[in-house]
């Protein structure tokens, strides 16, 4: 939990953004894996979070801006909670740590909505990702249950992204913590990966080293020999020697911050000739993009550099041909990239991303292309000081995707298939940082894990 002063100007520039009307927020309850008391690790909403700091269930809070007051619904284990999971410090000790004097118990919500719905009160809340609270907010407010996100409230969503988008130093600090427990998730992996192990035995290993610095993984670890499937949540490979290990992992922090990291790993300790060649290729344009990260410059245009210094390095190693501006311009390199450079990150390691992508990456200026490939850019609206954004190229040799394109002789013009084919078994790189935008330009975050070839060679 931060200082009671950030959460109290957290919500008091909610209200000057908002200016009247109700703000209703809900709290996830818990998850059961299997039956009631069976539990998943239970993970507060990111915005509750953000504006009310208490990690517990079940929790509710509104905003009454008119009448200036701030409340808060839950209520105080009874003694059956207490028999199987211990007492808690008071819900109105914890509500005053964050600036709340005010509360009532959660079953009184209803009660209160309907008081001030009747009223003519407008009242706002975000999208909802969870069924319970989709329903919660259909018996509350009377919407069905299917337009419940549809009528989400449009100027709040607005609101908390420009909030949450800009991190302050303290949100900046965990951040840094989380990429001290990617720093040890990496250099491990870079250990162990030897020939004959079976992918699960590490994934194992290093979901134990998030567990036990913080709150665990920021989201499942991606490690798979088969680095062309690029959210390959498998971990059922044996590894052999000559083949490329990629991770994609992250860390949580106990207040709830975000790692995202990849490094690729060679199995059996060096890369191959035609493997260097990738890897530089996936490196000069991380490198590249990174360079270009300050205030004011759109991330869709960083993300077209990155595109150009792929296409350049596939055209001189025979992947790909013709003019590299024309090439990236038709989206022919998407067959080699084809996801978006990055997204921001924060409280959630797709920061936001519930509350709808097009509000968080995109504007009134710029909007989302349809083109393969540049259609999955996450963020591409101009970049401002306390972004944290991931910048993540890769090339992937997706062996569907390319048959699907061979036949049609889609891109022929720019995509060598013949000396392409050479390359079906090769699997994918990718090479991720979290950078953070800062006034004058940016900054990497975290201590630098290794992503040389030489570093990562070194370690293996």
């Amino acid at each position: 939990m931060f200082s009671k002063k950030i959460y109290t100007t957290r919500r008091s520039e909610l209200k000057n953004k908002i200016k009247t009307g109700i703000l209703l927020f809900l709290g996830n309850d818990e998850s059961p894996m299997n039956y009631a008391g069976n539990t998943y690790r239970f993970r507060q909403d990111s915005s509750f979070l953000y504006y009310w700091g208490l990690n517990s269930t079940p929790l509710a809070a509104i905003i009454n801006i008119d009448k200036d007051e701030e409340i808060i619904f839950g209520d105080d284990r009874n003694i059956d909670d207490i028999v199987w999971m211990g007492k808690e410090e008071s819900l109105s000790d914890r509500a005053r740590k964050v600036g709340i004097s005010k509360i009532k118990s959660f079953s009184s919500l209803k009660k209160e909505i309907k008081k001030l719905s009747k009223k003519g009160a407008k009242i706002h809340y975000l999208p909802q990702y969870r069924q319970t609270n989709i329903i919660l907010l259909e018996e509350l407010l009377g919407i069905k249950h299917n337009k419940i996100n549809s009528k989400a409230s449009k100027k709040m969503i607005n609101a908390v992204v420009a909030q949450r988008s800009v991190k302050i130093k303290e949100e900046i600090s965990e951040i840094e913590k989380a990429l001290n427990t990617s720093y040890l998730m990496n250099t491990t992996a870079m250990k162990l990966v030897k020939p004959g192990i079976l992918e699960h035995e590490i994934y194992g290993k290093l979901e134990g080293i998030a567990l036990s610095k913080g709150a665990g993984v920021s989201f499942p670890i991606i490690f798979s020999v088969r680095g062309e499937i690029l959210h390959n949540h498998s971990h059922n490979n044996i590894m052999q020697k000559g083949q490329l290990a990629l991770l994609d992992s992250g860390a949580e922090t106990m207040e709830g911050y975000a790692s995202d990291i990849t490094r690729v790993i060679p199995v059996g300790g060096k890369f191959t000739t035609k493997q260097k060649e990738i890897y530089n290729i996936v490196l000069d344009a991380q490198l590249k993009a990174i360079s270009l990260m300050k205030p004011g410059i759109k991330f869709k245009n960083i993300h077209l550099e990155a595109a150009k210094v792929i296409t350049k390095g596939l055209k001189e190693i025979g992947l790909m041909k013709g003019n590299i501006e024309e090439a990236v311009n038709n989206g022919a390199h998407a067959l080699f990239f084809p996801h978006g450079l990055g997204h921001m990150m924060g409280l959630d390691v797709h920061d936001m991303e519930n509350l709808g992508e097009n509000y968080i990456g995109y504007n009134r200026t710029t909007k989302r292309s349809n083109q393969f490939g540049l259609a999955f850019l996450r963020l591409a609206k101009e970049l401002q000081p306390g972004f944290v954004v991931t910048v993540e190229p890769g090339i992937y040799f997706i062996p569907q995707l390319i048959a699907n394109w061979k036949k049609v002789k889609k891109h022929s013009k720019f995509i060598n298939y013949k000396n392409v084919e050479k390359y079906l078994n090769f699997g994918g790189i990718r090479i991720e940082d979290d950078v953070l935008v800062t006034p004058n330009g940016h900054r990497v975050l975290g201590k630098p894990i290794p992503k040389t070839i030489k570093e990562v060679e070194d370690l293996s």
